[in-house]
Order: C-alpha cells, then structure tokens, then sequence
C-alpha cells in the first residue's frame, strides 16, 4: 500500500498548472517549428513565427503563454492499492492546488470560472472548481493529467449523433469550417466515438492529453480504423486550407486524435473538442516519495526565430478610431511602436 501525502497532491497540482501557464509541451513547440518551415503562405508563416517566439519568450520570462488561462481539467488514475492520506475530499484537494496556482503573487493567473453559469455568472476569483475525471486502475501510483483550457477553443466543442450509416468523415470536413478562426488554429482535434452522448464527449476531451505523434503514425501505417481516420482527417482538414490563426496556408490542425468506444446498435454518437495553440497539459505520477518536479524544456527546443514584420501599417494606440480599424484587413500586421522592422529572420544565438 502507497501512501500519498495530502499535501503532495495539492502542491503538485499547483506546480503543475503553473508550468503549463508558460511551457509548451515539447512536442507541440516542435511540430509548430515543422509547420513553420513547411508554410507557404505569408501571412500564416508570420502567425506561425509570432507564436513560436511568443511561446520561447513567455518560457523564459515565466509568464503566461495566452491571457486566457483556462478552465483546469484534471483526469486521476488512482491505484487500488493506494491510501491518500488527508482531511479534504478528493475533489477539494484538487480545488485546492488550482487556488494556489492561480492565486500564486509570483505570477497570478487570469480567473476565468463563473459560479450560476445560467444566472448571475459571479468569478469565483480563483479559478475554481476544476473539472474531474477519477477511475481506479490497478496499482500502487497515483498517475495525473492537468490542462487548462481556453474558453475560444472549448466554444467550438461539437457533438451529433450520427445515424450508423453516416459518414464520421464527411460530419468533420462539414463541421470544421463553421468553427472559423475562434479556437485559434494550428491546434489538434479530438475525436470521440462511440459509447452514449457523454462518454463521446469524455473520449474526445481525452484524446487532447495524447503526444502528437501523427508523423510516426503516418511512417508505421495504421493498425485500425480509428488510425485510418486519424490519418484521412488530418490531411482532409488541412487540405481546407483555414491555415494558421484563420489566415490560409497549409496547416489548421497538427494532429488529429481519434478514441473510440462500443455503442448501441442504433447510434454513433461523435464529439469534436479541438485545443487551441496555447495547448497545455502537464503528465505526471505520484508514488509517495514526495510531490513531483517537471522538468522544464530547453530553450534549444524552439527554434531560432526573431520577429521583425515587413510592410507593417503603424497604429497609433491613443488615436485609432473605429473607422480606421474597419479598414484593416485579416493577415495584415499592424505595428503600434516607433518603428517596425522587416519579417522573421534567424536569430544569431540561442
């Protein structure tokens, strides 16, 4: 039996959200890098290197990679052979690592939680409650995910119910386009079938927390039909052509995720939930020796970019007036300092 402190899952929780405020799992920063040498299109290049240094520089300043900071998930993997030692209902315990990240004075996160959504809309001022997912598992660990979810992205959520003879395939090239730019392209789409109307959604939500891995699952070939759509959809959606932040080019999504699950015989129910490019999610497991310390990135894992925009129009920030702003145009960069310089060049040192 494995005992885990009160205190251990509390703090690690925390600690974890706050990481995810500013480090980018290292997968998404890489495949964005490879987005960005493949891109064509100007203006998606440009949003694409825009994000890249955004992403480096809130790793090295520590400060949030979206002013939205999300909604947290949580998805617990507790092992039967485990005893979390504590006074707080779970749920509490998991409430109470979001308040010390999102209150922390070092680096405050944006509240974003309203309590009576259907009424008064109050902030709870501290980001909670969080979002829970418990199952026991056998074992003696106690594995966690935490995410933060943007409030664009979780507005484009999707979900039908399809007869069984329609197409999973023809329901998601229909149904992305309606999504626009407002869950903030390039990003990864969740996919979920199967099961009731929410457990689909639980599925898609789920398949967010996996390692983009669509190159490698592109080289080894697919194994079944849930692979088979993974590898159709991604080239289908990109194939749209909505690009980087709505702008066009040639990648809107860097992965596609498919989970799937038995269903009755009379439905298939389908649920979409994409993540946004500020995608944040932190993996890790407690065994008892103690709270857990992620390890950071190396700043040798982003690319070597500087932003220096070319043609920008300047935009006096105490001037600018409606009709002034009703004649800029989606793509065009606009700048608001003394000078702006011209497009994303190497930078000379790591």
């Amino acid at each position: 039996m494995t005992t885990i402190r009160q205190e251990d899952l509390i703090q690690s929780v925390a600690d974890a959200l706050q990481f995810i405020s500013y480090y980018h799992p290292v997968d998404f920063i890489k495949s964005l890098a490879e987005a960005y040498e493949r891109e064509q299109a100007p203006a998606a290049k440009d949003a694409i290197a825009q994000l890249l240094i955004n992403s480096r520089m809130c790793a090295e300043g520590h400060r949030p990679l979206c002013q939205d900071t999300g909604i947290v998930t949580v998805f617990l993997k507790v092992g039967m052979d485990v005893h979390i030692a504590g006074t707080l209902p779970l749920e509490e315990m998991i409430n109470e690592g979001v308040r010390r990240a999102y209150l922390l004075p070092e680096n405050k996160l944006r509240a974003s939680v309203l309590a009576d959504p259907a009424g008064a809309r109050k902030n709870t001022k501290d980001n909670t409650p969080a979002v829970l997912n418990v199952s026991l598992v056998p074992g003696d660990k106690l594995e966690v995910i935490v995410a933060a979810k943007g409030g664009g992205s979780e507005a484009k959520s999707k979900f039908v119910m399809l007869n069984p003879s329609d197409s999973v395939v023809e329901w998601v090239l229909k149904t992305v386009p309606t999504m626009g730019a407002g869950w903030c392209p390039p990003g990864i789409l969740g996919i979920g079938i199967g099961g009731t109307a929410e457990k689909a959604m639980l599925l898609a939500k789920e398949s967010l927390m996996e390692k983009i891995d669509i190159h490698d699952l592109k080289a080894r070939g697919a194994k079944n039909r849930a692979e088979e759509l993974r590898l159709e959809l991604y080239e289908k959606v990109n194939a749209l052509g909505i690009g980087a932040q709505g702008l066009g080019g040639l990648t809107t999504v860097l992965d596609v995720k498919v989970r799937d699950y038995p269903t009755h015989a009379a439905n298939l129910p389908v649920a979409m939930i994409p993540n946004c490019a500020a995608t944040r999610h932190a993996h890790f497991v407690l065994d008892g020796s103690g709270p857990v310390a992620l390890e950071p990135p190396s700043l040798k894992d982003w690319p070597s970019l500087t932003y220096n925009p070319a043609g920008a129009r300047r935009v006096n920030l105490d001037t600018v007036t409606r009709d002034e702003a009703a004649t800029w145009k989606p793509g065009e960069v606009r700048c608001s300092r003394a000078s702006c310089l011209p497009a994303a060049t190497p930078r000379t040192s790591a």
